[in-house]
């Protein structure tokens, strides 16, 4: 399905479900969201990533105009949609500010996935490890689409999940990541306990001779 959607690229990557607090402050910006919230229309985010457009991104609503300020900058917060490819970008609309497009909806595959609880094991690991209380249901809808933000991925491996199209494919790619750091992660777990033994005086016994 095609739509066109005015557009705010951002240097981050958002996932269908999640919840998103902007600061809007450019003139361009503020037009777009006081026309997505004047006439009820939801505005894509774009990948921005390397100066460049790769191609996905994801569709937003506005939840809450949180505050408006006298000089016109806005707090909002919004929710990610649908994840969508662009079909052509434009900048500026004309008329307006700010960018827009031609956008494809990507039809989600499955959402849910045998392998989670591999994942939750690999991430119960990955926490205790670092020491950091989190909370999740591996049982919840598009799992990875919650935790992603969460295990160290860089802002191009965030944009590759966003690209994967079932739940399966994304929770494989985060517990192949996870193989990967668990054991970096666990090194230098032990090189700060060594620091910290190092720090200390030992009671060693006497070698006899």
């Amino acid at each position: 399905m095609e739509k066109t959607l005015p557009l705010f690229p951002l240097n981050l990557v958002v996932y269908p479900g999640e919840d998103l607090n902007l600061h809007i402050f450019e003139p361009r910006y503020r037009q777009l969201i006081n026309e997505c919230l004047e006439e009820e229309r939801t505005f894509g985010i774009p990948a921005f990533i390397n100066n460049k457009l790769p191609g996905y991104g994801t569709e937003m609503h506005v939840t809450t105009l949180h505050k408006r300020y006298d000089d016109g900058r806005m707090d909002i917060k919004s929710k990610g949609l649908r994840v969508f490819r662009l079909v052509n970008f434009e900048n500026p609309v004309p008329g307006k500010l700010y960018a827009g497009g031609e956008i494809e909806l990507v039809e989600p595959g499955d959402s849910f996935s045998a392998h989670a609880s591999v994942l939750q094991q690999h991430l119960e690991r990955l926490y205790t490890l670092l020491q950091i209380e989190t909370d999740y249901d591996p049982a919840s809808e598009n799992f990875s689409y919650k935790v992603a933000h969460k295990v160290g991925l860089s802002v191009e491996q965030e944009y590759e999940i966003l690209t994967l199209e079932s739940e399966a494919e994304r929770q494989l790619f985060l517990i192949q990541h996870l193989n990967n750091v668990l054991p970096v992660v666990a090194d230098m777990e032990r090189t700060k306990q060594r620091i910290r033994m190092n720090g200390h005086f030992k009671n060693l016994d006497p070698l006899n001779f």
